[in-house]
């Protein structure tokens, strides 16, 4: 019989507020074999906060090349790791983008966890329209010689939308 192989979840945490962790973070983290994590020492205060007590291992940006393959070999034993950050969503200025990568591209199941926004919340509060938001993407398209060449800008309603690699600040 085939072994199954595990998966990882990017579960997102709390910006703040512990009761802001979401059902299926809870039940994602309360489930995982193992939860890697940015700070083991924060993320174990959040476990105790709701009651849950999983092993943590520490993934970060100083040993994130050394701890990817340790942790794929857990995903391959057919473990699920919880991959979590100190506030809010992995990847999104904080590590783990390594693991997801090489997770994914080895055939492992990456499942996102969503949980709470900073960033919507900022928005909602703001008192700025939101009917309408843009977003610059700096994702090169590759053209049928290979060469890395940008999509072209699209007008919408009046409102220019360019993807295009951004240069420069």
């Amino acid at each position: 019989m085939a072994k199954m192989r595990g998966r990882l979840e990017v579960v997102a945490t709390p910006i703040g507020n512990l009761a802001d962790l979401s059902a299926r973070a809870r039940e994602a983290l309360a489930s995982a074999d193992v939860i890697a994590a940015e700070d083991t020492r924060h993320t174990l205060n959040l476990l105790r906060a709701i009651g849950v007590a999983r092993p943590l291992v520490s993934l970060h940006e100083h040993n994130e090349s050394q701890r990817v393959p340790e942790l794929l070999a857990r995903l391959e034993a057919g473990e699920t790791i919880a991959l979590v950050s100190d506030a809010g969503t992995p990847l999104l200025s904080d590590p783990g983008l390594e693991l997801v990568q090489r997770a994914a591209r080895e055939g492992f199941e990456v499942h996102a966890i969503p949980g709470p926004s900073a960033i919507v919340s900022a928005l909602a509060v703001a008192g700025l329209p939101t009917g309408a938001s843009a977003s610059r993407a700096s994702c090169p398209l590759a053209s049928a010689s290979g060469a890395a060449r940008s999509p072209p800008s699209r007008t919408s309603r009046g409102r220019s939308c360019s993807s295009r690699p951004l240069t420069g600040s």
